[in-house]
């Protein structure tokens, strides 16, 4: 007999203080005892944002004002094919309760991972812990130009997500210039991944590492712990398909347009990249030509948000 597809609509509720809000399945339904994000399946001819509306008023209470694409994840269990279509919303009226009997609870987003949540709903804790611009550093030797760069970047928009990459360097200067970017990324709050190899965190206590589109395929294991993020470059899916068996957490997909430093590129084009991301199985940023103008054009075809260096230069207007 075949496995039955299954489409839910399912929720990654924010309040004021940046919390999600989880609920605990009934211990007489699937999984039951675990907690999961807010939703439910779709009815026939229901659109994701319909059902959506209609589960959160059903179970929670709320009637949803504003919410945009999070992350789609298709997962295979022994009985069933399921595709999540996670919704973040930040904006509704009422306050969230159990409606039905559940359990509800605000988390912290770092607190997440504690939780015992189907396995399906991994991608969708990653997502929620990521911003929706990642800054990818210039390359340059200039120490002043980089840290005028970079405290700009961090000056102008919160809660970002900051890509070291400096090839240039040699390593101890690499390293010095990492100790300078985590001390101001750790004073404005954003997180810094270090463009090289995983001994790197050694001398830096950064959040993770990110790998090339070579390093990436050459690798045999997730070089990194579950406390460090691992993220790396992809073009294609081949390695789209490397990154999740590597299990990394993220990755960026290029180049969507030409840009001035690859100009003639073959890009991948923002209907490509759609059909690339649907079946990526991991938070996936938009990369090569892409500007912070580009964010919500981007999660509308399910990205995570985009990545960019000249957006956060200091003569940008857009940064």
């Amino acid at each position: 007999m075949p496995k039955r597809s299954v489409h839910v609509a399912a929720a990654a509720i924010y309040n004021d203080q940046g919390q999600v809000l989880l609920a605990r399945r009934p211990s007489i339904a699937d999984q039951g005892g675990l907690w999961e994000f807010p939703g439910g399946k779709l009815e026939v001819y229901e659109t994701g944002l319909e059902a959506l509306k209609r589960e959160l008023k059903e179970e929670l209470g709320i009637a949803v004002e504003r919410a945009q694409p999070l992350i789609r994840v298709h997962y295979e269990y022994p009985d069933k094919f399921v595709l999540l279509d996670v919704w973040e919303v930040r904006g509704y009226t009422g306050s969230p309760y159990g409606r039905e009997g559940q359990a509800v609870r605000w988390v912290d987003i770092d607190k997440l991972f504690s939780y015992p949540f189907p396995p399906a709903n991994v991608p969708i804790i990653r997502a929620v812990g990521l911003p929706h611009a990642y800054v990818i550093t210039d390359e340059t030797d200039d120490d002043e130009a980089f840290e005028a760069m970079l405290s700009h970047a961090l000056q102008n928009r919160g809660g970002l997500l900051v890509q070291l990459r400096a090839k240039s360097l040699e390593e101890s200067h690499f390293v010095e210039r990492a100790q300078k970017a985590l001390s101001l990324c750790r004073a404005h709050g954003a997180r810094l991944i270090l463009n090289g190899s995983a001994e790197l965190l050694e001398h830096v206590d950064a959040d993770g590492i990110h790998l090339t589109s070579d390093d990436l395929m050459a690798a045999t294991e997730r070089p990194v712990g579950p406390d460090k993020w691992l993220s790396a470059s992809t073009h294609n899916n081949e390695q789209l398909s490397k990154a999740a068996q590597l299990d990394c957490d993220f990755v960026t997909l290029s180049p969507i347009r030409e840009t001035p430093s690859h100009p003639g590129a073959v890009t991948i084009g923002w209907h490509d990249f759609q059909q690339m991301v649907e079946f990526a199985a991991m938070p996936v940023y938009a990369l090569g030509g892409t500007t912070l103008d580009d964010i919500d054009r981007a999660r509308a075809v399910g990205a995570q948000g985009v990545a960019s260096i000249r957006s956060f230069l200091p003569d940008q207007d857009d940064a």
